[in-house]
């Protein structure tokens, strides 16, 4: 695995904010390797799991997703807004973890397209921003607070 350090971070930050994060063992994956949503649920499996990153995209999945749903979503559509709103909001929750964004970002994953992901984000160039600040996760910059990358809940 890489990261490992990072593992126990970001199971106990999924945890604090609502999310319900399990180790399991898994015989199939979902969209990302070693882990699968179920129910709203969030599980890995500890034994295959190599880019801990991917727990903190999936989450963003199930925190972008309407509440009245969250409880039923097993599986994401991976095209459109909410794919982007789960990249902005993966961003932010690294940093607000405390985790390097690349961790994230890291260079097996989003159809290889990690690294610039990392700088793109790093540039300040927040791709899926709007979508979070339509779901009223995150503040418009003439709305007063702090803007983005830091949210005004993690749970739409």
């Amino acid at each position: 695995m890489e990261h490992p350090e990072t593992l126990a971070t970001i199971v106990d930050f999924l945890r604090d904010i609502g999310i319900a994060v399990e180790a399991a063992t898994l015989t199939d994956d979902g969209f990302l390797p070693a882990m699968t949503v179920r129910e709203g649920r969030l599980l890995y499996d500890p034994e295959r799991l190599r880019w801990p990153g991917d727990l903190l995209h999936e989450a963003g999945h199930i925190a972008v997703t309407d509440p009245a749903l969250r409880p039923t979503v097993s599986e994401f559509d991976s095209d459109g807004g909410d794919e982007m709103a789960a990249i902005a909001w993966s961003y932010a929750a690294a940093l607000a973890a405390g985790i390097e964004p690349r961790v994230v970002f890291h260079d097996h994953g989003y159809r290889g397209d990690g690294q610039w992901l990392a700088e793109t984000f790093a540039e300040g160039r927040y791709i899926g921003l709007p979508m979070l600040q339509y779901y009223g996760l995150a503040r418009v910059l003439a709305e007063d607070g702090a803007a983005y990358p830091a949210m005004i809940k993690w749970l739409r």
